[in-house]
């Protein structure tokens, strides 16, 4: 445990440069958890299952949100998971690459890698709900300012949320730098408000005693499990300051969380409680509709509002963009097709923007907005994504300790049982949320895991026909030396295995009877590790005079631009002029096999995603003008 806890101890950044970084986390990764003081303590007690308003339930909920930020966000995630990167980044695909590379060969390794599969399948269902919620709960605000504008409230989130798609192509490189400003503002207003009503009831800091929360339980039970439904609220988005992690790096997050954020987060809620505490009952009963806007005094409420509104406008924007990260991550993983993939920035590879994508979640979010009309009806559907993801990133963490970090069971047990009992409570309170709108994340996510699992299966099983009826390079290279004509220049054939000669490469050969004066037979790999050094790039191995097999290899954040690669090689027979080289591609078209892999509807399934998935001309950024397409037919 110590090794691990001490890796990376070495590389410390300087003081000043972590504060910046933190600065700039602040601004972009802690937007979703920080934005959770607009609904989640109001949802415990005016959502789907109400709690008495007294100070036995208002002491013992702030006490919940209190300790489940503690053992979640700051022990599980911020404490224990950050240690688990994969060459500096987080998330659960790297967390799952990490694994992988120590057990892919046992024969619970499948379980590891669909586990992980399946996170990020809730994952997309989270990413759909989170910028409708946050903004919508935002912008209810302005009722607290005046009554009358609750019918402007849907138009309103839409105005927001709609551009906010529309722009994601241009990046957000020009305004991500007002976003760490903003966040700094809103972060300091909200724990400026909580310690003002701290001060004006003081008592409420007692609920900092655990006790208060099993007092709680134990004069409640149903209705103190089912009030764990909406505290989860509080710490949601925790997964995305572990995803985040390579951007920023462990110890810039770790200062930006225990140094500002959680004091600000945690003050709030405290103050929120006190506020409630300090009013009559008639009063309270008002001011829990909205505490977070009703902190603010009138004359500071409409700005609280525009504030609270750009803040949720940030935790969207992140989200969206780890939207792209993830399916760019499940993209190089093999477990999505081939899309479109552009990058906004020519300075950070990280920027990326997929048109698919974007598209997909405004429609979800657009939809969203307009079948569940405000923010409690969608804080019923959101959670259970989020608690599906913890525990699943904790059956992954009770892996690490024993295959990766080795730990002794005597240590495993105690630790991994108590995330087990949080996750699992917080999981299972969730599930009473099905029938209010819990289901919706629920259908996202079995939709995606479907549709990941049949991509990587449907894959794996073409590459194993390929190599069934692959010609050896060897026997090629003397039956073509003799039966086909030397021409100029230079002819790559993209090859999906590093065996056999790929298909177009023999359709070349059989109707136009030439061969290029240098071939090269290119297999692009893609290692379980975030990025491969330039070094290690490619590996060149001739075959015969003027015939190569190389290999590229790039890791699942790398961005995998052949030409430039290419460009780096003078060992293949000189340097490589594109203007004199033509691509040549294999383009397969599934028919119907007598020994079906998959059942005929994930057949049918897998061919209509291979038909509609971008050509690889897109994804290796080959020139349009230099390709070349052949087709064969692939049973499977």
């Amino acid at each position: 445990m110590s090794q691990a806890f001490a890796e990376g101890a070495a590389g410390e950044k300087p003081v000043s440069a972590k504060v910046k970084l933190a600065v700039g986390a602040i601004g972009i990764v802690f937007g979703d958890i920080g934005t959770s003081p607009i609904y989640a303590f109001r949802e415990t007690f005016v959502g789907h299952h109400p709690l008495t308003l007294d100070t036995l339930h208002i002491m013992g909920v702030v006490s919940l949100i209190f300790w489940a930020i503690t053992i979640i966000v700051s022990l599980q995630y911020v404490a224990i998971l950050m240690h688990a990167d994969n060459k500096g980044q987080g998330g659960t695909l790297a967390l799952v690459a990490l694994i992988s590379q120590k057990i892919s060969g046992t024969n619970r390794g499948w379980i590891a890698i669909m586990l992980g599969v399946f996170a990020t399948a809730l994952f997309y269902g989270d990413s759909m709900i989170t910028p409708a919620v946050s903004v919508l709960s935002a912008v209810e605000g302005l009722t607290t300012v005046e009554a009358r504008l609750a019918p402007f409230v849907i138009p309103i989130a839409l105005a927001l949320l709609i551009p906010l798609f529309l722009l994601q192509k241009r990046g957000t490189a020009s305004i991500g730098k007002l976003f760490a400003p903003i966040m700094l503002v809103y972060f300091s207003t909200v724990g400026v408000l909580g310690i003002i009503h701290i001060a004006d009831y003081p008592g409420v800091l007692a609920a900092l005693n655990p006790w208060y929360a099993v007092q709680f339980f134990m004069t409640d039970k149903l209705l103190g499990f089912l009030a764990l439904g909406s505290v989860v609220l509080a710490v949601t988005g925790a997964e995305a300051l572990y995803t985040d992690m390579g951007h920023f790096g462990r110890g810039p997050l770790r200062m930006g969380w225990f140094g500002f954020v959680m004091p600000c987060l945690v003050l709030n809620y405290f103050g929120q409680a006190a506020m409630i505490l300090s009013l009559e009952a008639s009063a309270a009963a008002d001011a829990v509709q909205n505490p977070f806007f009703l902190m603010a005094s009138e004359t500071f409420r409409l700005p609280l509002v525009l504030l609270a509104t750009a803040a949720t406008v940030i935790a969207s924007q992140a989200v969206i963009s780890g939207a792209f990260s993830v399916t760019q991550q499940a993209i190089q993983l093999g477990f999505v097709p081939r899309l479109s993939i552009l990058h906004t920035s020519e300075t950070e590879h990280g920027q990326v923007y997929i048109p698919f994508v974007n598209w997909v979640l405004m429609i979800a979010v657009i939809l969203l907005v307009l079948t569940f009309r405000n923010s409690s009806n969608l804080a019923a559907a959101y959670g259970i994504a989020v608690t599906g993801a913890m525990l699943i990133d904790t059956c992954l963490m009770a892996v690490l300790f024993m295959m990766v970090w080795r730990w002794k069971l005597w240590m495993t047990i105690p630790v991994v049982a108590v995330f087990f009992f949080v996750d699992g409570s917080f999981f299972g309170a969730n599930l009473y949320k099905v029938p209010d709108g819990g289901w919706f994340p629920l259908v996202v996510g079995a939709v995606a895991f479907t549709l990941l699992t049949t991509w990587a299966r449907g894959r794996r099983l073409m590459r194993e026909r390929m190599s069934e009826v692959a010609l050896p390079i060897a026997i090629f290279a003397k039956s073509a030396k003799n039966s086909a004509t030397r021409v100029p220049g230079t002819a790559i054939f993209m090859a999906s295995t590093a065996n056999g000669v790929p298909s177009a490469l023999l359709h070349n050969i059989k109707h136009n009877k030439v061969l290029h004066e240098r071939v090269v037979i290119l297999t692009v790999e893609i290692a379980d590790v975030p990025y491969v050094d330039q070094a290690d790039r490619y590996e060149i191995h001739a075959v015969s005079d003027g015939l190569f097999r190389v290999k590229l290899h790039y890791g699942f954040m790398d961005e995998t631009d052949v030409p430039a690669a290419l460009a780096m090689m003078d060992e293949c027979g000189g340097m490589f002029d594109m203007m004199h080289t033509s691509f040549f591609l294999s383009r397969q078209t599934l028919i119907t096999s007598k020994r079906p892999g998959m059942a005929k509807w994930r057949e049918k399934l897998f061919s209509w995603m291979l038909r509609n998935s971008a050509t690889a001309m897109e994804f290796f950024r080959l020139p349009t003008n230099r390709v070349v397409e052949l087709g064969s037919q692939l049973e499977i």
